[in-house]
């Protein structure tokens, strides 16, 4: 981020920020994985326990501190038939893969307001989980300070996303974040839901987070998606603001374009407990042979409009789906919808 200074003779002149925020030694910042959750969106949460423990093997070697597993997704409302189990992340199949967890990686699952079984949040000391990452958009805010506080009380650390906040007012969103804040929250987190933000607005926004948090006593992170190719840099930008709080995938892997990846970011953080080595071998080892296998996922012009018109991707999830290539008429198609 740039910010404006008066020189000599009244001009205007910009200076880049200190660089001692981007590559110093930063104890709070904690990265979490996504690939299970976001990455899941990819292939209907259908992994083999083989790549499953293998993931949360390299995240224990590469000093992850997260490791998100998937949904807790309402079983009412969703075809258990039509989803791999980590749509619904089960304690006991987390247990499966993680055993007892004596590490310092934690584990987290995300839960989406409206689509969620409180019931299936059982008691934190009766479960492998850690966090629970409650997701929400800003009409459904209310719903959100409910699941919080039932998790809360239930014994577990507490983030939440708000989404889809390239459409969102500044006046809405410090309403929201006043109300969480005070709730039993421990996060904030900013998401760029369609790939749109730029590191500029990636960083204003930050300031506004980072003042609530500051006021509620909360902590701050971010999600990106790389529809333009921005989820490294404005990932980054955020860290340079103070954001803590990091997510990632490993190549990237999620919804439509996808998100931070890993191994860029464990290689750009300059935290020794960080190791980036785990993360490359995962990658050569598991994430490669996904594409291999024909699972798709990433930057392509497709996600590239959207994000540029900050759409939801969902059309361009389809144009995907549907192996069209026909990328101009598609462009004209969504561009009529805007």
């Amino acid at each position: 981020m740039s910010v404006p200074v008066s020189g000599a003779a009244g001009m205007e002149m910009f200076v880049m920020k200190e660089i001692s925020s981007l590559i110093a030694y930063r104890p709070d910042v904690k990265v979490v994985d996504a690939t299970l959750r976001d990455g899941g969106l990819v292939n209907d949460f259908y992994f083999t326990d083989e790549f499953v423990r293998a993931l949360y093997l390299a995240n224990l070697r590469a000093g992850v501190d997260y490791m998100e597993f998937g949904y807790k997704a309402s079983r009412e409302m969703f075809d258990v038939n039509k989803f791999g189990k980590w749509k619904f992340s089960s304690d006991s199949d987390i247990r499966a893969i993680v055993g007892e967890n004596a590490t310092d990686l934690k584990i987290a699952v995300m839960a989406d307001v409206g689509r969620c079984d409180k019931s299936d949040i059982i008691n934190r000391e009766d479960s492998p989980i850690d966090l629970i990452r409650v997701a929400t958009y800003l009409n459904t805010i209310p719903g959100a300070v409910d699941m919080i506080e039932d998790a809360a009380a239930k014994g577990y650390e507490v983030s939440c996303n708000i989404m889809a906040i390239s459409n969102s007012r500044e006046g809405d969103l410090k309403a929201a974040l006043d109300i969480l804040g005070q709730s039993p929250v421990d996060v904030f987190y900013i998401v760029d839901s369609y790939g749109a933000m730029y590191p500029e607005q990636i960083a204003r926004l930050a300031d506004l987070y980072l003042e609530a948090a500051a006021k509620y006593g909360k902590k701050v992170g971010i999600h990106a998606h790389n529809n333009q190719q921005l989820a490294f840099a404005n990932t980054i930008e955020a860290v340079g603001d103070g954001v803590d709080w990091l997510d990632a995938t490993y190549a990237s892997m999620g919804r439509g374009a996808g998100n931070c990846a890993m191994e860029l970011l464990l290689g750009f953080l300059r935290n020794p407990k960080y190791n980036v080595y785990h993360a490359i071998q995962f990658v050569d080892k598991y994430m490669n042979r996904l594409k291999e296998d024909g699972v798709r996922w990433g930057y392509d012009l497709q996600y590239l409009m959207t994000g540029l018109l900050n759409q939801h991707p969902r059309a361009a999830i389809e144009f995907t789906r549907d192996q069209r290539t026909d990328y101009t008429e598609f462009y004209k198609e969504i561009v009529a919808q805007d």
